[in-house]
């Protein structure tokens, strides 16, 4: 009998053992990005083969990191609008295939792309300030950050900078949330662009 309890006692010893390492790496890897990226709706995919524009391949070549290219949409015009921290600027109107996408370009219609200067990492990221805007607000307000030369991003209401370089983080204050950021995929400057969530 006691040969049979010490059998039953080691095998719910292994199980339980297991049961929490299964439930270690869980939260493991439950935790891994759930505080990388947003889970709010965005969804952009821009065919730079096709637009061949300057402005959003400058950013999207790993070989010039610290380029950051601001997108929006002008669903009105039908056209993209691209701007980025080196000062250029452009649109290119929807190809055939845009219109027929479904477009949610960020929280308030802007997102950032751009390789780390210090990271060789692609980012996107929205616009606006994760200090101020809050898109549950009534009325809604954009409170947009502005993308500098330099690599950072600043808040016009509460004055805090973000670095894009690095992540989207804070440099100005410490204990405030990192610029919201999605997921990103280019395949080349004038590859395709994939930002979502």
């Amino acid at each position: 009998m006691t040969t049979i309890k010490k059998m039953k006692t080691s095998a719910a010893q292994r199980m339980m053992k297991t049961l929490l390492a299964a439930a270690a790496l869980l939260c493991a890897t439950a935790c891994s990005d759930g505080f990388t990226y947003t889970t709010y709706p965005c969804y952009l995919v821009i065919d730079n083969s096709v637009h061949q524009n300057n402005t959003l391949a400058a950013a999207m070549t790993a070989a010039s990191p610290g380029v950051f290219c601001t997108i929006k949409s002008n669903e009105t015009k039908k056209k993209y609008l691209f701007s980025n921290n080196m000062g250029q600027s452009s649109e290119t109107a929807f190809t055939a295939i845009d219109l027929r996408q479904t477009r949610s370009i960020g929280m308030n219609n802007a997102v950032v792309v751009g390789f780390g200067s210090l990271t060789a990492e692609f980012y996107a990221y929205d616009l606006e300030c994760p200090a101020c805007y809050d898109p549950n607000a009534v009325p809604n307000r954009s409170k947009p950050l502005t993308i500098k030369s330099d690599g950072t991003a600043t808040c016009n209401v509460c004055q805090r900078t973000f670095n894009l370089n690095t992540g989207g983080n804070c440099t100005s204050e410490a204990g405030v949330k990192n610029m919201t950021r999605y997921r990103a995929n280019t395949s080349g400057p004038f590859g395709t662009l994939a930002v979502g969530n």
